[in-house]
């Protein structure tokens, strides 16, 4: 999806890195189960 022309610098076997969107959605999925995983240990210390 990017517009800008391929770098003729850069190395051709290296590959390239996740995209932005995949980070984005690596990071809300990873923070949904932080917090599932939070609140799951406060209820097991709370005895609820």
């Amino acid at each position: 999806m990017n517009q800008l022309p391929k770098d003729p610098f850069r190395d051709k076997d290296k590959p390239e890195g996740p995209s932005m969107t995949r980070i984005a959605v690596w990071l809300v999925v990873g923070g949904f189960g932080a917090y599932l995983l939070v609140t799951g240990i406060i209820g097991i210390l709370s005895g609820r």
